[in-house]
């Protein structure tokens, strides 16, 4: 079992900057695929970015890509999204993931990631 707690939301005007993080335990960190995920109020959830196990590889939303950032110190157990440039259209509930593999890769698709944390609120005033 892995558990994932994220930290670093909060409430930012349009155009700032907020940086998320998402601890994990319970499994060697280095084995884990970690993503970012957010669900809106009324929407589905949806893929934000991802990072590989040594953290080689990344891949983003096309929403995002540009402004977020995706990393991870596997020392530390954490991996974190960077957020700048933050819009409204960017407000959500903001959910790390993981799932554990062998190879090393990004993923965007959900229903892959095991684990999912309980998430951080992110609101973005205009």
């Amino acid at each position: 079992q892995v558990q994932l707690v994220e930290s670093g939301g909060g409430l930012v005007q349009a155009g700032g900057s907020l940086r998320l993080s998402c601890a994990a335990s319970g499994r060697a960190f280095s084995t884990l695929t970690m993503g970012w995920f957010r669900q809106a109020p009324g929407k589905e959830r949806e893929f934000v970015g991802s990072i590989s196990k040594s953290g080689a590889w990344v891949n983003y939303a096309g929403s995002v890509k540009g402004r977020f950032t995706i990393s991870r110190d596997n020392a530390k157990n954490t991996v974190y999204l960077q957020m700048n440039s933050l819009k409204p259209e960017d407000t959500a509930v903001y959910h790390c993931a993981a799932f554990n593999t062998a190879s090393d890769y990004a993923l965007s698709t959900n229903t892959r990631y095991d684990y999912w944390g309980q998430g951080t609120r992110v609101a973005v005033s205009s």
